[in-house]
């Protein structure tokens, strides 16, 4: 048997250091900065707005904005010593990308509609079910929803998928990114994660034809909106 130090020669330092932080912020961001934590843990002394329910959606928001958004940022700076912009944080192929979000935005709300007539999306979207009780409080919502998506394509489409790419070439990142972000919502709708699975490759694809995450956060973004307001104020039948 060879010694462990051989078998970790020629590894690249920061694919290794992507690969080991991905595990470690997206578990816990699923056990420590979700709902269920915060209703378990934090619910008895922190509320917001006088609602626990649209403050569990609010801290799982935001820990996903830090977990998966900051901290990568934070390693790249910081530990890598590299621009943010190298990870897609940029404006980019400004015709590409908006080509691309006006391509993709007919299609999100298309897979919303199918989505929001479906009991099994229908019981866990929205995730503050008080949501559509005013159009002024699901503007607000949906604002903060942002952030997550902000997080969740920092972290898939720009530190993992970049973070590999000079390891792994452009078509492995992708896959690989894929893989994580396919695993990383288990437990929701079987629908959500073959799509995720999907959306993973295509939406790889744009991010880096594009040079920036724009696109995809925005078509994400719309995705996720389009298919809370359906189930809030579509009136849609289930099917």
């Amino acid at each position: 048997m060879e010694p462990l130090r051989d078998v970790f020669q020629g590894v690249d330092r920061k694919a290794a250091v992507v690969l080991l932080a991905a595990p470690v912020l997206v578990t816990t961001w699923r056990t420590l900065g979700d709902r269920p934590f915060y209703r378990a843990h934090l619910a008895a002394s922190f509320v917001l707005f006088g609602d626990a329910e649209l403050t569990a959606a609010l801290y799982s928001f935001a820990a996903c904005f830090v977990l998966l958004g900051i901290v990568p940022a934070l390693i790249v700076r910081l530990f890598f010593g590299e621009p943010l912009r190298s990870y897609g944080v940029q404006a980019g192929d400004l015709r590409f990308g908006g080509w691309a979000f006006l391509a993709m935005a007919p299609v999100m709300v298309a897979g919303s509609v199918l989505a929001a007539r479906m009991p099994e999306f229908r019981a866990e979207y929205p995730l503050f079910k008080g949501a559509g009780a005013s159009l002024p409080l699901f503007a607000g919502y949906a604002f903060a929803y942002l952030f997550y998506y902000l997080g969740w394509e920092l972290f898939f489409r720009g530190f993992l998928q970049h973070g590999l790419r000079r390891s792994l070439g452009d078509g492995n990142a992708i896959l690989v990114q894929t893989l994580a972000s396919c695993l990383a919502p288990l437990g929701k709708p079987g629908g959500e994660i073959y799509g995720a699975i999907l959306a993973g490759v295509a939406w790889g694809l744009v991010v880096f034809r594009s040079r920036s995450l724009w696109p995809v956060l925005l078509a994400h973004w719309v995705l996720g909106v389009s298919l809370d307001a359906l189930i809030c104020f579509g009136g849609l039948p289930l099917r």
